[in-house]
């Protein structure tokens, strides 16, 4: 194979990811204005929601925790096919489920199919990284902020005219179509990865767990505005499904935008300063949402949030994926798992704290979880990319 035609095919399985990253986000951006839907529709509590989202973390985890081992044995682009397609079908599921049982059961499916995928289509992005020899994460993260924004944007619509059913069929018939052609052309790794991960076991090195809580703050904070801010606008500022779904679209237009720009960022500025940066940002967009007496502030807040987290889960993941003595899929595997212990636990912990209180000093607690992640964001210097040396 000559160089220029390794060249194109590192191109077309970069823009092949591209579409993963972008499908992902629109399922789970999709999600976002189905909760109230699914509050009322099941007849339960904020605290019962907070649980079954709880379980859609717990099958993320699950998936997630196994998901490097996976990787290492089988390589992310065979993980990250079956995951995806699976994933495609997870919201037409939980639309279905009739009752609470059936609606746990859904919500672990969903959750493990995106979990996977998340891990599996990350530890993909360092393989094209390593390819093109530049920095491609925070654009591809781009593409799935652009999904999000897309799936939130147009969800509450979609719901409000035509039913949550319809609304979910639509979702999974172009979520599933996008993959399935996308999945014939990403890249695999260039040799078998480590040997260490062809046995499940946890890596020894210390650095990754402490970038797997960062990751952790920073997905706590992202994953209550998917969550919970729907509701917010909805139930305490008065706003009606339409205008309540925007809160999460505008969060995930800015990050998009953002995102697109985001390697040039990093590499002009360096990791760990626009790490600082954007962390600062984020937690005085998050404080103003806490505070804001209106929807539309808030709407306005929430995507000012999104500006500033736009790069910090791009950059904490890269800096994951790069930690030395591991393979990609196993550090990712371990920061990514973290992470989603945000949407492990905060869920069920904001709705039980919104069932005696409001959202408001929820949002303001999230903006002090960001201001941690500014401390701490020197320890994701291997972020700094650098292409692989020659061998």
């Amino acid at each position: 194979m000559n160089a220029s035609t390794a060249k194109l095919i590192a191109i077309r399985g970069r823009w092949a990811l591209a579409a993963i990253f972008l499908a992902n986000g629109f399922l789970t951006g999709s999600w976002a204005p189905q909760i109230p839907v699914f509050l009322t529709r099941l007849e339960i509590s904020k605290f019962t929601l907070g649980l079954l989202i709880l379980l859609f973390g717990v099958g993320a985890v699950v998936a997630m925790t196994w998901c490097g081992h996976l990787i290492s044995r089988h390589g992310s682009r065979t993980v990250l096919r079956w995951f995806a397609l699976c994933g495609s079908l997870g919201l037409m599921v939980v639309a279905l489920a009739p009752d609470v049982p059936l609606a746990a059961v859904a919500m672990i499916i969903f959750g493990g199919s995106i979990g996977g995928m998340d891990v599996a289509m990350n530890a993909n992005a360092v393989v094209v990284e390593r390819r093109l020899s530049r920095a491609v994460m925070s654009s591809s993260h781009g593409f799935w902020s652009l999904g999000g924004f897309a799936g939130g944007g147009l969800g509450g619509f979609a719901i409000q005219h035509y039913g949550h059913l319809v609304h979910a069929a639509a979702v999974t018939a172009f979520a599933f179509a996008v993959i399935a052609v996308a999945v014939r052309h990403l890249l695999a790794e260039d040799r078998p990865q480590a040997a260490e991960h062809h046995k499940f076991a946890l890596p020894a090195n210390p650095l990754v767990y402490l970038i797997g809580l960062m990751a952790l703050l920073a997905m706590i904070s992202e994953g209550a505005v998917l969550d919970w801010a729907a509701l917010y606008l909805r139930q305490e500022l008065g706003a009606d499904l339409a205008v309540a779904g925007l809160a999460y679209a505008g969060f995930s237009g800015v990050m998009a935008v953002t995102r697109f720009f985001g390697d040039g960022i990093r590499n002009r500025f360096g990791a760990v300063t626009t790490l600082r940066a954007s962390a600062l940002v984020a937690a005085v967009g998050m404080l103003v949402a806490g505070l804001a007496p209106s929807p539309w502030l808030a709407i306005a807040a929430f995507a000012f949030c999104g500006f500033g987290i736009a790069n910090m889960v791009p950059i904490i993941f890269s800096a994951g994926g790069n930690q030395e003595g591991m393979s990609s899929g196993t550090g990712m595997s371990v920061v990514t798992t973290i992470g989603y212990c945000g949407i492990l636990v905060a869920p069920s912990a904001i709705g039980f704290v919104a069932e005696h209180s409001s959202f408001g000093p929820i949002f303001i607690t999230m903006s002090g979880l960001l201001i941690i992640v500014l401390l701490m964001a020197g320890l994701a210097h291997r972020a700094e990319f650098a292409p692989a040396p020659a061998e």
